[in-house]
């Protein structure tokens, strides 16, 4: 079926419904490392009109060290403490579009108050997909191993059971950012649209 052009003004009203829609909520991007959260919170954020939060850039600021510098001097369990209270503080902020570490959803406590506080759109991408976008970045504590590969694909295989819970699945692949987008913001309306 060819793709038709959406004329602005129906963009444009779509995108007034959902904020509209969202209240107080946020929107949460979720998903594995590499899978596009900040990328595609950026452009979504815009299209909303509403602000973007980058959930480790706040951890990195709260602490004023880089993440790699937290995991190698206090260790994977006081980071994910400090993810949490950080990701709490933010969703307490208002709405905004808000890309968390790739942990984050995996802390229940993190999770209910992201279904409580957000709509959590989970950014589902394939292994390779990931190796491709984080192998140009040394600054992953967790793939500091001797095989990244098989990493990743342990993380998704205890990650994406967890990553189901999410409100939304998007698919990010190796197309233009525009079209996961798209993507976004047809699933935000078409599921705010039929909640209560």
């Amino acid at each position: 079926m060819p793709e038709t052009a959406t004329p602005a003004s129906a963009s444009t009203s779509q995108e007034a419904e959902i904020a509209s829609a969202l209240g107080t909520r946020s929107v949460v991007l979720v998903g594995m490392m590499g899978a596009g959260k900040s990328t595609i919170g950026r452009r979504l954020s815009a299209r909303l009109r509403l602000p973007f939060l980058d959930a480790d850039s706040e951890i990195e600021a709260a602490a004023g060290m880089s993440i790699p510098d937290i995991f190698e001097a206090h260790g994977e369990p006081h980071f994910r403490d400090g993810e949490a209270r950080v990701i709490a503080r933010l969703l307490d902020g208002g709405p905004a579009v808000l890309a968390t570490g790739g942990g984050a959803f995996m802390r229940e406590d993190t999770r209910n108050r992201i279904r409580d506080k957000a709509v959590s759109i989970w950014l589902k991408a394939d292994a390779d997909i990931i190796m491709k976008r984080v192998k140009r970045r040394a600054d992953r504590p967790l793939l500091q191993t001797a095989d990244p590969a098989g990493t990743v694909e342990r993380l998704i295989g205890e990650r994406e059971p967890i990553y189901s819970h999410a409100d939304i699945t998007i698919w990010s692949r190796d197309v233009p950012h525009e079209k996961i987008v798209d993507e976004c913001i047809d699933a935000l309306h078409g599921l705010l649209s039929t909640s209560p």
